[in-house]
């Protein structure tokens, strides 16, 4: 079972800026490192922990080296992982340039079998008040819907403070409002205003932001 912690927390910017909303992230209890991980593959496949290091290394380096090449690399049990970019489109070849270039990106793509496991897997959400109190508890009962972030829209206004926007921190904003006469409710709320900012848009202006990105 996954952990979902909800805390509720006055919103600073956007549509929701001025009202307290309930934030889910997931609960993570610690970070395994790869010590242990290879530790624990070794006992599982019955080889030693130094050939199983020794194996581990050569596949990192041979998914580091394709990877880099332009190859899409299967990663064995897992799925395949890629290297892609964020840029700014312009409309003038002569204005193509390595600048354009925002950030490059690893996209993991996981396999269908890793999805299915993910999907089937129970989520209990615990919800904190504004002090910090526990006000309720639940178990999901949503559709087990698993986002491939090969095909994701990111928007460019990504940020990491729970502000009704899409955010690069695992956290999504649930409309779940202490006023119920403030337009509260208990569906997704994912960019309530698609037009604000620039955004992955292949290019268009959008809203005033910077011109849009093309992903890759």
């Amino acid at each position: 079972m996954l952990k979902v912690k909800a805390n509720e927390k006055l919103q600073k910017i956007g549509s929701f800026a001025g009202t307290y909303r309930y934030i889910m992230a997931p609960e993570l209890y610690t970070t395994l490192n790869q010590e242990k991980v290879i530790k624990e593959a070794a006992l599982r496949s019955g080889i030693s922990k130094g050939v199983m290091q020794a194996a581990w290394d050569a596949a990192g380096e041979v998914i580091k080296a394709w990877a880099t090449e332009g190859h899409s690399v299967a990663i064995p049990g897992l799925g395949s992982m890629r290297f892609g970019l964020r840029a700014k489109s312009v409309a003038n070849v002569n204005e193509v340039k390595a600048g354009l270039i925002r950030s490059r990106r690893i996209i993991f793509t996981p396999t269908t079998d890793l999805k299915e496991e993910l999907a089937d897997t129970a989520i209990q959400i615990t919800c904190y008040d504004r002090n910090g109190q526990e006000v309720k508890r639940v178990t999901s009962a949503d559709e087990g819907i698993v986002e491939d972030n090969d095909n994701d829209n990111v928007n460019d206004n990504v940020n990491n403070g729970g502000n009704g926007n899409d955010n690069d921190n695992g956290n999504d904003n649930v409309n779940v409002n202490p006023n119920p006469n403030e337009g509260g409710g208990t569906n997704d709320n994912v960019n309530p205003n698609p037009n604000e900012g620039g955004g992955d848009n292949g290019g268009d202006d959008n809203g005033g932001g910077e011109p849009g990105e093309d992903e890759d």
